[in-house]
């Protein structure tokens, strides 16, 4: 890749800019953990109708909850280059936000392993929206799936990286950068794959 410095490079191109598998055989296991949140902006009726159990396809946050679980388990089926991990817990939360009209989502994927689980992460929370969007279209073809994002990760080579305040449940005030994500991971914020 030219005359990048080592670690600066996709870690999931090799030197011929081909797509690769990453090897994290040699890698040890470590507790891995990450959040992701999202949201799915809609009509206020909408809202109401899903608050009032009332969408003809049945209860939307339970089924998107589950959902996001079951996507979490197959994230490595679905994204190419993912190596399929054994989780240890996937937690999906879907809250309703009367204010600004929309549902948000967090999810929360836990393993022991080589490798981090943000994909986990992030696939079980742009699934429980897509099954949002789903169960909803019926009465709301404008929902909008937003703001899908990496909000915490921890463990591994990169130690604990927060991007933005509030991830997982409880970590308010753990080590780690609040918001400058770059914990770990030197003075030009990169990073390896972990």
């Amino acid at each position: 890749m030219g005359d990048r410095a080592e670690g600066t490079r996709l870690t999931h191109l090799d030197e011929a800019g081909r797509a690769r598998m990453v090897d994290v055989g040699a890698k040890p296991d470590t507790e891995r953990v990450a959040v992701a949140k999202g949201a799915v902006r809609m009509q206020p009726s909408t809202l109401a109708l899903i608050r009032e159990g009332a969408i003809k396809k049945g209860d939307v946050l339970t089924v998107a909850q589950l959902a996001g679980i079951m996507a979490a388990k197959r994230t490595a089926e679905l994204i190419p280059l993912c190596h399929p991990l054994p989780l240890t817990h996937v937690e999906v939360e879907c809250t309703l936000n009367e204010a600004e009209s929309r549902v948000e989502i967090t999810a929360t994927a836990r393993t022991v392993g080589k490798t981090g689980v943000e994909m986990e992460a992030l696939t079980a929370v742009a699934v429980a929206a897509l099954t949002i969007y789903d169960m909803a279209k019926a009465v709301d073809r404008g929902m909008r799936l937003t703001d899908i994002r990496l909000v915490e990760k921890r463990g591994g080579r990169s130690g604990h990286l927060i991007l933005e305040p509030g991830g997982e449940r409880g970590t308010e005030g753990w080590e780690g950068t609040e918001g400058r994500g770059t914990e770990g991971r030197g003075a030009e914020g990169r990073g390896t794959e972990d």
